[in-house]
């Protein structure tokens, strides 16, 4: 589960398709245990076989018909398809599987309704992949074909830039705006926080994983700001970020949603909720600017978690846990 948390992140960051097709097909191999994976996109009536990792030369580069094409066949029908004996299934072109140590094979698709790719795994054995393996890998694909819709938005601006040198000041705006990385403190931004944070719910709820949601709001930023200037408002932003890091794993997600207000998704959390609001509160109440007589910087936090909301969506999260921060701010005020 940490690898397709890693991946997923990665996926959000990624600017271009040969970076995704990298991160999917090491990632692909690597979740289920297999002796190769392929990336296959949808090219008009065929298969584009676009990229590969594994033991043996499979068809990189090949274009296959989509309809004589286990690869075609997944997005045709919209289904993943697991096959145990290659050898036994017709739908399977053995001329060109021969040259290959292809024995058995797992075959996901890209986006469910309208099917842009597939991801493939294989197998030099016989192998019949299992229900997780099966779920991690369309995790991973719907990780993909978020960042492919993120990545046909992000150049689509950037022609628009090249065609419309009138609007150039705006559509650099908009990429701006639709890029995934808080400038300041080069977290996630809030586009990037529920993209990444949608899919790897998702993908928890495959897995019977537990996410963990820590809503963070910064306590006497307005102080700062007023008493020091915004510049050293920024300053406290980005030692807040720091500090953020330090309490998270690599692999959990940590955003600025925008001001003073931070949020952090943690799949399979090490320690329960109180735990892991003491733990940030204590970390962030060591951010201090007190030189000159002016009050410490702190934090109010707040949890909520899929073990109390099993059927909340990450808006639901979110919002229960900015309700218990405000709760938790009115505690640490009264007392």
């Amino acid at each position: 589960m940490e690898r397709l948390v890693q991946a997923v992140q990665e996926l959000s960051m990624a600017r271009d398709l040969p970076q995704v097709q990298q991160i999917v097909r090491t990632t692909a191999r690597e979740l289920a245990g297999s002796d190769g994976a392929t990336f296959v996109l949808r090219d008009a009536g065929q298969c584009y076989y676009a990229d590969e990792d594994a033991i043996e030369p499979l068809w990189k580069g090949s274009r296959f018909p989509m309809e004589t094409c286990i690869s075609g066949w997944t997005m045709i029908n919209r289904q993943t398809v697991t096959i145990e004996d290659i050898y036994a299934d017709d739908r399977i072109p053995h001329a060109a599987y021969r040259p290959t140590f292809v024995k058995s094979l797992v075959m996901v698709p890209i986006r469910s309704l309208d099917p842009i790719g597939a991801i493939g795994n294989y197998w030099a054995d016989g192998h019949v992949a299992s229900g997780d393996e099966i779920r991690l890998l369309q995790a991973l694909a719907d990780a993909t074909s978020v960042a492919m819709e993120n990545i046909s938005v992000h150049d689509e601006l950037e022609r628009r830039v090249v065609d419309r040198t009138a609007d150039l000041e705006q559509a650099n705006a908009d990429i701006r705006t639709l890029s995934a990385t808080d400038s300041l403190t080069g977290l996630l931004n809030r586009r990037g926080f529920f993209d990444a944070a949608e899919v790897l719910l998702t993908g928890a709820r495959h897995t019977g994983s537990t996410c963990l949601v820590a809503f963070v709001d910064v306590d006497g930023l307005k102080t700062v700001n007023d008493d020091l200037g915004h510049v050293a408002g920024d300053e406290v932003l980005v030692q807040v970020a720091a500090a953020l890091r330090t309490v998270t794993r690599p692999h959990d997600v940590v955003a600025r949603l925008g001001g003073d207000e931070f949020c952090v998704l943690v799949v399979d959390p090490p320690v329960d909720q109180r735990s892991l609001r003491d733990r940030l509160v204590a970390r962030l109440d060591a951010v201090n600017l007190g030189r000159d007589g002016h009050q410490p910087l702190s934090a109010s936090v707040g949890t909520a978690s899929t073990s109390d909301l099993p059927d909340a969506s990450i808006d639901d999260l979110v919002l229960a846990a900015d309700q218990r921060m405000y709760e938790h701010k009115r505690s640490r005020h009264d007392s």
